[in-house]
């Protein structure tokens, strides 16, 4: 193999890598807007504010990535409908004498996420997450595992909903 063989081989394998991604597409360009009204929550889990909460956070968390623009339901180009199906609240680690040193939250929602103006549905899914607690650790440290569940939800909903294409 002569020298400019090899620069040419070279030359056309680092021209490929730059048309490879490792992330999904975009919301499709006739998507500008989203609305997210308020989760239902049929878990049955008793959390007072859940449902609100969470359904802020998600929205929060649309609002700082800025991909589609918040609007009101009748209007919107999208609907994302999430509803909390349970919320499990369970041992995670025990130790000898069968003594629980963690507890683990595990919430699951079914998400489905519409494209209003092609009246059809872009996912309809259902996604999961956990936080960890302490159990001597009272109840700010319940709530505490509750947030970082539904914060790592509200990732992972955004993620399937912005990039999931």
């Amino acid at each position: 193999m002569t020298n400019t063989t090899k620069y040419i081989t070279i030359f056309f394998l680092l021209s490929l890598i730059g048309c490879y991604s490792f992330t999904g597409g975009s919301v499709p360009s006739h998507l500008k807007t989203i609305s997210i009204p308020i989760f239902d929550d049929r878990s049955g889990f008793g959390e007072p504010g859940l449902r609100e909460n969470f359904t802020n956070r998600t929205i929060e968390r649309f609002r700082k990535d800025n991909s589609l623009e918040l609007t009101d339901e009748r209007t919107s180009d999208s609907i994302l409908e999430c509803t909390i199906i349970t919320v499990r609240d369970e041992p995670s680690v025990v130790e000898a004498g069968e003594a629980v040193s963690k507890r683990k939250i595990t919430i699951t929602i079914k998400a489905v996420f519409q494209d209003m103006k092609m009246k059809r549905a872009i996912f309809d899914k259902q996604l999961s997450n956990w936080g960890e607690y302490e159990p001597g650790g009272g109840y700010e440290q319940r709530q505490s595992a509750i947030n970082n569940a539904i914060e790592k939800l509200t990732e992972d909903i955004l993620l399937e909903t912005v990039s999931g294409w």
